[in-house]
């Protein structure tokens, strides 16, 4: 992952933590309306792709485990993870793109509402994602994979060459001279794998996106309600296809690309169909970026428009991410697809403990202000949801005293202790496991591999009947947190 080059090194530390009563008193513990529901504290745990589920795309044991230990820490909402829309294959992710889909769902969100005690709400995160390709071997790609077109021909003057001459000739070539003879998608495809984006519009399926984009996610929406959850989050955030859509990059030229009004078109049809597929008690909001932190990208002008845009729509809450993108991506290994945050864009998104003199803790802050002061200046009291970097009782809750964001979402911290939530209503902070911001997560999460917390993964391994990694070597869960007898 991309690093600063100031390599300052930090230790999450508090000494702070407040009392019960100074925690029962506090803007954190308090509830919120978002939307059609009740908060009853202003904590949100954001989504996060844990490699749970199988290649069905189903709800495991391992799923359900995995978000009721979250719940037993009872935060305010949990967001259950990126899930698919289509019912295509894509791993071990999550997936909604069927009727099927719903009884595993629906297990998901009673587990969920009976761990916590009925205390926190249950949303999902609906994306939409396009083809990504692994990086291939480059003997492979110009012997097999390469279409051998006229302009490879005529920069190696080969007009009347068999295809096999051609491709021979290609793999004597260096790299400079490849660069010269390959396009720029193929040289990309070559480098770092193909990638279908939103503006390949000669591609029948992505010019059609607008009209197959909102009944795809209207659908998604009606069966998690079915399900039981209390709402959907709209994934329009990092390297996928709605963030694609809204991203300053969007050149389309159908009416759907190019200025501000014109990206914001799908993701406002596509909150509207869902929308309107859903009942008035069903939670709609999404995610988006404060900034895409790439060039030519979108900055915080065009997400203080998007951010007013989807609150005038009827949108209950707006969660604030930021980068994460493919176009500043390290070139992956070959046999590795292109992981989006791996360049500067994803370090902003996930910021490490080596870092600049800004640090790594709560970077999405002064965006976020920025954001609600423009919702707030036309009178929209629409909830904004902040998170990167948020460790401790005091950073969270000066946000909310400063305005600067109405919900505080804890990301890395609730992976690493689970039961921050409850240890610091207690006044039991001194108990609460911090994350380091190693990034020891992230590391697993880009090679597919079931996400774990290196904090506590390796914490009694004998134990009976703990479900495991498939190597064994790490537990799946948290350990549980004995609370003390009130008595």
């Amino acid at each position: 992952m991309w690093k600063p080059e100031e390599r300052i090194k930090y230790i999450p530390t508090c000494e702070n933590w407040p009392t019960s009563s100074e925690a029962e008193s506090s803007l954190l513990y308090s509830n919120l309306r978002v939307g059609p529901m009740t908060l009853e504290q202003r904590t949100w745990v954001p989504a996060m792709v844990p490699w749970r589920s199988n290649e069905q795309g189903e709800v495991t044991e391992d799923v359900l485990e995995w978000y009721e230990r979250f719940a037993k820490g009872k935060p305010g909402a949990i967001v259950v993870e990126a899930t698919g829309i289509r019912d295509i294959p894509s791993g071990p992710l999550l997936r909604i793109g069927h009727d099927r889909y719903i009884p595993g769902l629906k297990r998901l969100a009673d587990r969920v509402h009976s761990a916590s005690e009925g205390k926190t709400r249950l949303l999902i995160q609906i994306i939409d994602f396009l083809n990504i390709r692994r990086r291939p071997d480059p003997e492979k790609y110009l012997t097999r994979f390469l279409p051998i077109t006229a302009n490879h021909r005529k920069h190696m003057a080969m007009d009347v060459a068999d295809e096999n001459a051609v491709r021979e000739k290609l793999l004597e070539l260096n790299s400079d001279e490849l660069a010269t003879v390959l396009t720029a998608k193929e040289w990309e495809d070559m480098q770092f794998g193909q990638r279908e984006r939103v503006t390949d519009t000669h591609i029948p399926d992505i010019a059609n996106l607008p009209k197959t984009l909102p009944r795809l996610f209207a659908d998604a929406g009606h069966r998690a309600e079915q399900a039981g959850f209390d709402g959907v989050e709209l994934h329009y955030a990092h390297a996928y296809t709605m963030a694609s859509f809204l991203s300053a990059t969007n050149t389309r030229n159908d009416g759907y690309g190019g200025s501000r009004e014109n990206r914001i078109k799908l993701p406002l049809d596509v909150y509207r169909a869902v929308r309107e597929n859903t009942g008035k008690d069903f939670a709609v909001g999404c995610r988006f970026l404060s900034d895409e932190i790439i060039e030519d990208g979108s900055k915080i002008e065009d997400a203080r428009y998007f951010a007013t845009a989807f609150a005038k729509a009827g949108m209950d809450f707006l969660s604030l991410s930021r980068g994460g993108k493919f176009d500043d991506a390290k070139q992956p290994k070959i046999g590795w697809a292109a992981y989006p945050y791996t360049g500067r864009s994803g370090y902003e998104c996930m910021p490490g403990y080596i870092s600049d003199k800004q640090g790594p803790f709560g970077r999405n802050i002064n965006p976020s202000k920025l954001i609600r002061d423009t919702l707030r200046s036309h009178n929209i009291k629409i909830p904004v949801v902040m998170a990167g970097g948020i460790f401790n009782f005091t950073q969270a809750e000066d946000v909310l005293k400063n305005k600067q964001a109405d919900i505080i979402g804890f990301a890395r911290q609730s992976l690493a202790d689970p039961d921050w939530f409850e240890k610091v209503r207690l006044g039991l902070g001194n108990e609460v496991r911090l994350c380091m911001y190693s990034n020891y997560c992230e590391g697993l999460d880009q090679k597919h591999k079931q996400v774990t917390c290196e904090l506590w993964d390796r914490e009694n391994l004998d134990s009976p009947n703990l479900a495991k990694s498939i190597d064994g070597r790490r537990r799946l869960i948290a350990p549980e947190w004995e609370k003390p007898n009130p008595n």
